[in-house]
């Protein structure tokens, strides 16, 4: 009850304290390219009930059935000028608070992953939906989409085997610095999801 009533509390602060911002990013989205500027896609949360996780659109309209498809690296043609610069600054996720107010997600878990993915879990790897997904997590400030799947996995199973207050403090803090230092956008030559679509 405790981090349900701090994720509603932030959520709702960000989100007035950007809503600016936010509507400034939309409307920029909206005037290079063609589509609606909040970009859906079905996820897979807590026990493996889906969502629509929300985010600002970067890529051009219909970018999932182009070129690499889920798979995004440095310099994709399909990412939009306004859509390169949310992506640095992360200002993309913005809208995942929305996914935080509704309860699909929390401040603090493991991202949440497209069906695709989750049915090529292990039952070990299953043991990431235990927990509600999260904006930010043990995984993502430490290398985030730069790392091997399999790794980003095993860091997720860590953070829910030893998620405490100081732990969550540690993420928000390596998340500050990750926000600002711009790195693990892509996945490079190593890391990322290498499944079959």
């Amino acid at each position: 009850m405790i981090r349900r009533g701090v994720d509603l509390t932030v959520s709702a602060v960000a989100l007035i304290v950007t809503s600016p911002l936010l509507a400034l990013a939309a409307l920029a989205i909206r005037l290079e390219s063609r589509g609606h500027p909040i970009y859906r896609q079905r996820r897979v949360g807590r026990d493996g009930r889906p969502f629509d996780v929300l985010k600002l659109r970067t890529m051009v309209d219909g970018a999932e059935g182009m070129g690499a498809g889920l798979a995004v690296n440095e310099n994709d043609s399909r990412i939009t000028r306004v859509g390169a610069l949310l992506r640095r600054t992360s200002l993309d996720e913005l809208p995942n608070l929305l996914n935080v107010l509704r309860g699909d997600m929390s401040l603090i878990g493991p991202r949440p992953t497209v069906p695709v993915q989750v049915e090529q879990y292990t039952p070990r790897q299953r043991g990431r939906l235990a927990v509600k997904p999260g904006i930010t997590g043990w995984a993502q400030v430490n290398g985030r989409a730069s790392l091997p799947w399999s790794e980003r996995i095993e860091l997720d199973l860590f953070y829910i085997a030893h998620r405490s207050l100081l732990l969550d403090l540690k993420i928000l803090w390596r998340t500050v610095a990750m926000v600002l230092g711009g790195s693990g956008l892509y996945k490079g030559r190593a890391g990322g999801w290498e499944g079959k679509l």
